[in-house]
């Protein structure tokens, strides 16, 4: 992969200071390559733009970091941020090799990301490669995952020994990989693509506001023969939930709601999508029922399961809906 270059993108959402450390941390990892990196700003409206254009110092952006600071003219989410900024960095410079997304929370360690393209280098199959995550004080975050199946929601809602253990290959949270290993999918928070297999698949389905739009590409990815690969090497602190303001959530936002049934009906149909919020409510029946005759805690958020239900009966998972938009629009060719 020598000679190949790579195109950044990070997305800001009203935290410009941390957005701008880490893109100072993400060239530092990439000086001497040929690299260029966009930062999106995702209509932020409180002089997030102003603050990313003047550059870490205050004075702009240096020529040989070849950075370029955009205003997206709406916040249509992740994905669509994101795809604003591809697109950006394409017209700006050669087509890339590769395509790199980094979230603005997020610091690239000593050798992350010459870890990744050797990653891809290394598995020619794999069109994607993510980091090792961790937090400030050196935690793990979970990042490596299965793809939801209507049983992974009736095993990560029931939280039962004994079903947990007959659908131990269906839950989707994957124990810490010790090694760099292929994986179902990742977390966008330090995730690498090959241009050629975007060019393939498209850009993020821009349906998904926030959540399952890197299960989604990932998806789309293993269904044209591409492999995701969990480089353990690449090593990226991350701070989490900063611009979302997950960490502060009372109650799942609607948007989750909309992201899980898009994922559901778009991969798996109608039917399944109902089906698999059949059995999300019954494992969460169960875990509620134990917790109540144990006097335990019910573990979850807020009001969950009653706005899964609501959301389900009043959006429709077996009715296309008015406001429901028609499927497939992400397939879109980017070379």
């Amino acid at each position: 992969m020598e000679n190949q270059h790579l195109l950044s993108v990070i997305l800001n959402y009203r935290t410009p200071e941390m957005t701008l450390n880490s893109a100072t941390a993400l060239l530092a990892q990439t000086k001497g390559m040929s690299a260029s990196l966009v930062i999106v700003d995702n209509a932020s409206d409180d002089g997030s733009f102003e603050i990313l254009q003047a550059g870490p110092n205050g004075e702009g952006w240096n020529e040989e970091d070849q950075v370029k600071v955009i205003q997206s003219p709406k916040n249509g989410g992740f994905g669509a941020g994101n795809n604003f900024g591809i697109r950006a960095g394409m017209a700006a410079n050669k087509k890339p090799d590769l395509v790199y997304v980094l979230n603005s929370d997020a610091f690239p360690d000593q050798g992350s990301i010459s870890a990744l393209i050797n990653g891809l280098k290394q598995n020619p199959r794999a069109g994607f490669a993510g980091s090792y995550i961790h937090g400030p004080e050196g935690e793990p975050h979970i990042t490596a995952f299965r793809f939801p199946t209507m049983l992974s929601e009736l095993e990560g809602a029931a939280r039962f020994g004994l079903i947990s253990r007959k659908l131990t290959n269906f839950t989707v949270a994957l124990p810490m990989p010790k090694e760099t290993q292929t994986v179902d999918w990742l977390a966008g928070a330090s995730l690498m693509m090959r241009h050629e297999v975007l060019d393939e698949i498209g850009l993020f389905d821009e349906t998904f506001f926030l959540y399952f739009e890197e299960t989604d590409l990932c998806q789309r990815a293993a269904r044209a023969g591409w492999q995701t690969l969990y480089v353990c090497e690449s090593a990226v602190t991350h701070i989490g939930s900063v611009s979302t303001g997950m960490k502060k959530w009372t109650r799942m936002p609607r948007f989750w709601f909309q992201s899980r049934q898009h994922y559901f009906i778009k991969n798996h149909g109608r039917f399944y999508a109902a089906f698999a919020t059949v059995l999300h409510m019954l494992g969460a029946i169960i875990h509620r029922t134990r917790a109540i005759l144990s006097g335990k805690r019910v573990i979850g958020p807020k009001w969950f399961l009653r706005d899964l239900l609501l959301f389900s009966l009043t959006s429709g998972h077996l009715n296309r809906t008015a406001n429901e938009p028609e499927l497939g629009k992400d397939e879109e060719v980017i070379s």
